[in-house]
C-alpha cells in the first residue's frame, strides 16, 4: 500500500512553528496559526496498531452455527464387542444411511468440532489513556509529509502539510463548492486516486451489501457543523470528523500512520485545549479528575550522530587509541606455576605442603616395609 516517495516541492514543510491558513478560494491568507503541541507527540506505530486492532473488534457481529446442526438424526453407539468404533451410528435399516457414523466431527453429516457460540468475547477493552496516546501519535504523523505520501496519499500539489483552511468553510453546504475547494488547495488529486481505485470486492462480501472497495481519501476535520458535512459527504473517499471526537480508526485506518487531513482553522486552534502542549495540560480532557497530559518525547533531540559529534561530548571523551595492544599467549595454570600463582596466590603453599606430606608418607611406608622384611627374615631363621 505504501507508495514510492515523490519529490515534494520545496514549499511543502512537514514541521514549522506556524501554519498558513488558506481561504475558501484556495489562496493563502494573511493569517497564520501556531502549530499545536500535539504535533510534537512521539510517533508510535506499535501503540497505534494495537489500539486499531482492539477498536476494530468492537464493530463485529456475533455469529454461530445452529446448535442442532449435525445432530438432527437419531443415533446411538453399538457398544463394544462388534469390532467397530464406538461412534454413534444411525439406527434403522433398508438404506445406506443406517449404520453410518453420526454426530462426530469426523463423520459425514456430523457437527463441527467445538461449535461456535454467540456468547464469545467479541469486544475488547482499551485504556482511555492508551487511546489518547494513539490519537496523539496519529495526529502528529499526519503532519509529516513523507509519512502521508508513504501511505499513498497524493499531496504533491498541496501547499503545506498539515493543511489548514479558513473557518468559513464550515458553512459550505454545496458539494460543488466543496469540490472546487479541494481542487484549489491541491487535494482533489487524492479524490481522483480514490475514484480510480474503486473495484469489485473479492469474496462473498459482494453478496452482502459491500460490493465495492476503494482507497481512503482526505479526512476533513471541523469544529462546528454548519453545513460542511452535507457538502463533503458525497465526495468519494472523503470522510469528516468532529475535532472533539477524533477516532484512531479514521486518523490511521488499518493502523497505518499518515492520513491526509484537511483542518478548519477553528478545529486546528482547538487542539491545544483538547490535548494540551508539552508544558501545559489539557483544559478539556481529564482522567479521574486529573487534567490529561499529552505523551512526552523521551529525547529532546533524537539525532544521535549530532549528539555524539557535538563539541560538548567530544570535549570530555577519551581520545581514540591508536594501534593494538600486543596479544599475550594464555598460559595453562595447571602447567605454569606463574599463571597458577596469579589465579591462586596460596597454590604454592598448598603444593609445598602436599609434597612434604607425600614425602613423609613415603618415608613411613619405607620404614614399615623394612621392619616387615627384618621380622620375616628373623622368623625364617628361628624356624631353621
Amino acid at each position: 500500500r505504501a507508495a514510492s516517495l515523490v519529490p515534494v516541492p520545496s514549499r511543502t514543510m512537514a514541521s514549522r512553528p506556524t501554519v498558513t491558513v488558506y481561504g475558501a478560494d484556495g489562496a493563502a491568507g494573511s493569517s497564520s496559526v501556531a502549530l499545536p503541541g500535539v504535533f510534537l507527540a512521539p510517533v508510535r506505530p506499535d501503540v497505534v496498531h494495537q489500539v486499531t486492532v482492539a477498536l476494530s473488534k468492537n464493530k463485529r457481529q456475533p455469529y454461530s452455527v445452529n446448535k442442532y446442526a449435525g445432530k438432527s438424526c437419531a443415533a446411538s453407539s453399538w457398544g463394544t464387542g462388534r469390532a467397530v468404533s464406538r461412534i454413534p451410528r444411525v439406527q434403522g435399516g433398508g438404506t445406506h444411511r443406517s449404520g453410518q457414523g453420526a454426530y462426530g466431527n469426523m463423520c459425514r453429516g456430523g457437527r463441527m468440532f467445538a461449535p461456535t457460540k454467540t456468547w464469545r468475547k467479541w469486544h475488547a477493552k482499551i485504556n482511555v489513556t492508551q487511546k489518547r496516546y494513539a490519537a496523539c501519535s496519529a495526529i502528529a504523523a499526519s503532519g509529516v509529509t513523507p509519512l502521508v505520501m508513504a501511505r499513498g496519499h497524493r499531496v504533491e500539489d498541496t501547499p503545506e502539510c498539515p493543511l489548514v483552511v479558513d473557518a468559513s468553510v464550515e458553512s459550505t453546504a454545496k458539494t460543488q463548492k466543496a469540490v472546487d475547494l479541494l481542487r484549489k488547495i491541491g487535494a482533489h488529486a487524492d479524490v481522483d486516486k480514490v475514484v480510480a481505485s474503486r473495484t469489485m470486492r473479492a469474496g462473498k462480501g459482494k453478496m452482502r451489501n459491500r460490493r465495492f472497495v476503494q482507497r481512503r481519501g482526505p479526512l476533513v476535520i471541523y469544529d462546528k457543523d454548519e453545513g460542511i458535512s452535507r457538502a463533503f459527504r458525497n465526495i468519494p473517499g472523503v470522510e469528516l470528523a468532529q475535532v472533539d471526537s477524533l477516532s484512531v480508526l479514521q486518523l490511521a485506518p488499518g493502523g497505518h500512520l499518515g492520513r491526509f487531513c484537511v483542518w478548519t482553522q477553528s478545529a486546528f486552534e482547538k487542539l491545544d485545549a483538547l490535548y494540551g502542549t508539552p508544558t501545559e495540560a489539557s483544559s478539556e480532557k481529564t482522567r479521574h479528575g486529573t487534567p490529561y497530559r499529552m505523551p512526552q518525547l523521551q529525547m529532546a533531540n533524537a539525532d544521535l550522530s549530532r549528539l555524539i559529534n557535538s563539541d560538548e561530548v567530544q570535549s570530555v571523551v577519551n581520545a581514540p587509541k591508536e594501534g593494538t595492544a600486543p596479544k599475550a599467549r594464555k598460559a595453562n595454570p595447571l602447567k605454569s606455576a606463574k599463571a597458577m600463582d596469579v589465579l591462586n596466590p596460596a597454590a604454592a603453599t598448598f603444593k609445598k605442603a602436599a609434597t612434604e606430606a607425600q614425602a613423609t608418607k613415603k618415608a613411613k611406608a619405607k620404614r614399615v616395609n623394612a621392619m616387615k622384611s627384618t621380622f620375616y627374615k628373623q622368623l625364617i631363621a628361628d624356624e631353621s
